[in-house]
């Protein structure tokens, strides 16, 4: 099902303290963490961001360089998601091979019907119209809505936080989940989040967020406690139960790897 193009809300929509938030992104869009890449594998993105420019084909950052922007913290996945509107994913395929670039299929076989994967210097850039699942595609929002970012000398846009968000919900697999990105999105930037513009790309999945939020609530209820009240009844949410006394790391009940920022220093990369 093709969603409904809505506005972004307004204001009065997100309340006061959500709109307030939601201005703070421009200052934290420098990042250290850009830094650590290594020069080789650099030169492969910068290589892939300038073709796909030069050609005039419009994209966005995804995946693990969106979630570094927002977050602030780098998981080195060797790869670079392109998000494109599916009319260009042909120009880009063509133009990615022209600069070099080698389809991944020959290596690994891959669902074709929303990914273009393309590979160089052992570097993989991955090119996305549409969500695993075909539940949507990329659309005019996401463009109008994409933050904007310096990432070593380089003027980007990003995936919104909120479409970046709508994706990761259904990502529950028996052998990957990405709702471990969530979790650290809402611990960096839940109070930026525009829940109405989320909720309207939810259709009737709001169920699916309801969990991932409720397991959210488990992880760290104060910082939880912290998302909108009106957000928690329109999903029939109790408040958050913050324990007195606990001999237990809840993170570590779920995973021993370092994938939450929260429980880690500052500069140490998320575990893949």
């Amino acid at each position: 099902m093709k969603p409904v193009l809505r506005r972004r809300s307004s204001p009065t929509d997100r309340g006061p303290k959500q709109n307030k938030a939601r201005f703070k992104r421009g200052p934290r869009l420098q990042f250290e963490w850009a830094e650590t890449i290594s020069s080789d594998q650099w030169e492969v993105y910068r290589t892939a961001i300038h073709t796909m420019r030069e050609a005039g084909i419009p994209f966005l950052l995804g995946g693990g360089f969106a979630l570094a922007i927002y977050t602030g913290r780098w998981r080195n996945t060797k790869d670079i998601d392109f998000y494109i509107r599916k009319h260009d994913r042909q120009k880009a395929v063509a133009t990615l091979t022209k600069a070099g670039f080698a389809d991944y299929f020959s290596k690994l076989h891959y669902d074709r019907k929303w990914i273009y994967r393309s590979t160089r210097s052992g570097v993989i850039v991955d090119i996305i119209w549409a969500m695993a699942n075909q539940r949507a595609e990329t659309d005019e929002l996401w463009f109008q809505n994409a933050t904007p970012a310096a990432v070593r000398g380089e003027s980007l846009h990003v995936v919104p936080m909120e479409e970046f968000l709508w994706c990761k919900v259904y990502i529950l697999q028996r052998d990957h989940c990405d709702w471990t990105d969530v979790f650290n999105l809402l611990y960096a930037a839940g109070e930026q989040i525009d829940w109405n513009h989320l909720l309207g790309r939810l259709g009737g999945d709001d169920l699916l967020l309801k969990g991932l939020l409720s397991v959210y609530d488990w992880l760290c209820p104060r910082r939880a406690a912290k998302l909108p009240i009106w957000l928690r009844k329109r999903l029939k949410l109790g408040p958050p139960q913050v324990p007195r006394r606990t001999n237990w790391n809840r993170i570590r009940l779920l995973d021993s790897r370092g994938w939450f920022a929260a429980e880690l220093p500052e500069r140490r990369p998320l575990e893949i």
